[in-house]
Formats: structure tokens, sequence, C-alpha cells
């Protein structure tokens, strides 16, 4: 461990300090039927699947592994966000409890923290406006802001360049999902932790290399802010 504090924590917003509630599986559904993938049968059981592999990737990058041809893909992707604004619209959206508190805590020990999605900016902003959280975070990043979504690693190294962190060993990540565990390891965070409030179980975040599991963003937080003391 350095002798350096955290001075930057990334944290996935849908499953880790969102609660999720399935909207994204329901949007999928609505979007692979407008593909034309057959609602029942092998060939959607193995997109089900895909997509709850690969929670946490950009969803652009999902449909084109599912579909290949771009133009399907970005069909696709709009029928999601669609869908997805739809089930915002239609539903309570509410933060895993104690998330706020854990991002204000991180804060006012001078922690700056980036909220990351793996949706588009639009759909990102209709969760930030849902929630009421426009001003709750130092940054926000979708994939489209950094170049690549998880698991690459763009959007870490994205936010610990607008934020002005020194090194990525001031860094920790958190997220619900194998690719948010992949994408901090990329970008070398020193903390890189898994949480039990979405997609993944601790062993699958353990078995992508999480240095920590966590029961939620709180336990992270008191993680973080240990590390400083």
């Amino acid at each position: 461990m350095s002798d350096e504090n955290i001075t930057l924590a990334v944290l996935d917003m849908a499953g880790t300090t969102v609660a999720d509630g399935g909207l994204v599986l329901r949007a999928f559904e609505a979007a692979a039927t407008s593909a034309g993938i057959e609602t029942e049968g092998p060939q959607r059981e193995r997109a089900r699947q895909y997509v709850l592999d690969t929670m946490g990737q950009s969803k652009i990058t999902v449909f084109r592994a599912l579909l290949g041809a771009e133009d399907r893909a970005q069909a696709a992707n709009l029928a999601f966000e669609a869908a997805y604004d739809a089930l915002i619209d239609a539903v309570d959206i509410v933060p895993i409890p104690g998330a706020a508190e854990a991002i204000s805590a991180l804060r006012a020990a001078g922690v700056r923290v980036a909220l990351t999605t793996g949706f588009s900016r639009t759909t990102q902003d209709r969760l930030l406006n849902a929630l009421g959280w426009n001003e709750i975070a130092d940054l926000t990043l979708a994939p489209s802001d950094a170049g690549r979504g998880r698991p690459y690693p763009d959007m870490v190294l994205t936010a610990l360049l607008r934020l002005g962190i020194d090194a990525v060993d001031q860094v920790a990540v958190l997220g619900d999902t194998t690719s948010d565990i992949a994408s901090g390891l990329a970008a070398g965070a020193r903390i890189v932790a898994g949480t039990l409030t979405g997609a993944h179980d601790a062993a699958q975040l353990h078995a992508a290399g999480a240095t920590h599991v966590v029961a939620s963003v709180t336990e992270f937080a008191d993680l973080i802010l240990a590390d400083r003391t």
C-alpha cells in the first residue's frame, strides 16, 4: 500500500449507488425484441445470459457483440435507451441505502468522487435528474465522455485526469460487476472493490480479481476513510 491517501473514488451507478430494480434487464428485453431476437428459445436465452455476464459494460458494445451489424446494434441501443427512459418515468428510482451519505462523507474528508455508468450520457443524466443528484459528485462520466466503457480503464483514467489526481495509486474503484473490477484493475487503482448490492455475487467478484468485496457503498466509504487515518 502506498503512503499516499486515496484521493479519488470512482463509483458505478446502477447496482452500486443506485438500486437497479431489474430495469436493465427489462429494457434489454424490449430492445432485443425490437432487434428481431426471438422472444423465446435458445437465441434469446443466450442473449440474456450474455447481458448478465457483461453487466456494467457499455450497452452499445454489448449490442455489437450480440447483433454484429453496426446498424442493428445502433438501433437496438436506441431502443434500449428509450425503454430505460420510459421505465425511469414509470418507477421510483432510489439510491442504494446510505449511498448519498457515503458520497457526502467521502467528499467531506477530501476524497473526490466520480460517478460512472455503462449507459449513454443521456440516460445517465436522466438517472441523475430522477435522483436529484446533479451536484452530488465532483464528476459524472459515461463511456462517450472517456473513449471506451468498461471493461476498459478509460473512465477511471479520465476521472483521474479531469480531477487532477496525482497517481493511480490514489484511486479506489467500486462496482457491482466483474466489468467494474476489470476496469479498475486495468487502470491500476489501488483499491478495486466489488459490492454485493447488484448483478454479480462475491464468488464472481473475487474471481475477477477484486481487492475487496463489501456489503455496500457504505462499507466501501468506511474502508476508504479508515485508510486515511
